[in-house]
């Protein structure tokens, strides 16, 4: 398996392009896990819509466009819609894909709709590629943590998708005190090696197990 985790949703970004172009076919078909929003900015269809439908979403282009930079065409892209897709729909579309993309947003809500959703065994069962930027790079692993911000006041673990178990990451990453001082708290208490993603700068590759540094990360270890 493949995992791609990302700090920012730019994956043809010239320094992440030759990297991934090894990996993102132009026959891949991706699903597009579309769980990730704020409760308060989309409570129906229509908002969904506002942000992802191909007519008029906000990031559409941006998420399609990404993949159609590696000669992936528009229709081998899918996106599982909250509001019309049902458990069945979602995971058809899971077991067609190469590639599952996760969004960027609310992590722990994403979890929260996969479980009602039934999905994690679809993608657990998945051995392409999984990708994802910021929510959908943390997701990606058994634990992750978040430092407080606007979003979570506090810090806290939290559960993901089991696919990686040996460390933690930072996303959004700008050297704060709030920030080193999460990664201080996950390094004493958790023990393993936590990658700072610096903002919209920096990714990972694993590949069957073999980490690959993209971009800024900075890697800490337990002293």
């Amino acid at each position: 398996m493949i995992n791609i985790l990302l700090e920012g949703y730019e994956i043809d970004a010239p320094w992440l392009y030759e990297e991934l172009k090894k990996y993102i076919k132009p026959i891949h078909k991706v699903a597009v896990v579309a769980f990730s929003f704020r409760d308060s900015r989309v409570k129906s269809l229509a908002d969904w819509n506002v942000l992802y439908s191909k007519e008029n979403g906000r990031f559409y282009d941006g998420i399609v466009g990404g993949f159609t930079a590696y000669g992936i065409p528009e229709e081998n892209v899918s996106f599982i819609n909250y509001f019309t897709d049902t458990k069945e729909s979602a995971k058809i579309k899971i077991e067609n894909a190469d590639i599952l993309y996760f969004l960027g947003g609310l992590p722990d809500k994403m979890m929260e709709r996969i479980k009602e959703f039934e999905l994690q065994d679809a993608l657990m069962k998945h051995n392409g590629i999984v990708m994802g930027y910021s929510a959908g790079a943390v997701i990606q692993l058994a634990e992750y943590h978040l430092s407080p911000d606007d979003d979570y006041p506090t810090f806290g673990y939290y559960e993901g998708l089991p696919y990686l178990n040996d460390f933690y990451l930072e996303v959004h990453y700008e050297e704060t005190s709030i920030q080193k001082d999460s990664i201080e708290k996950v390094l004493k208490e958790r023990q393993k090696p936590v990658y700072a993603l610096s903002l919209m700068k920096g990714a990972i590759l694993v590949d069957n197990g073999n980490i690959q540094l993209l971009g800024d990360v900075e890697e800490y270890k337990q002293s």
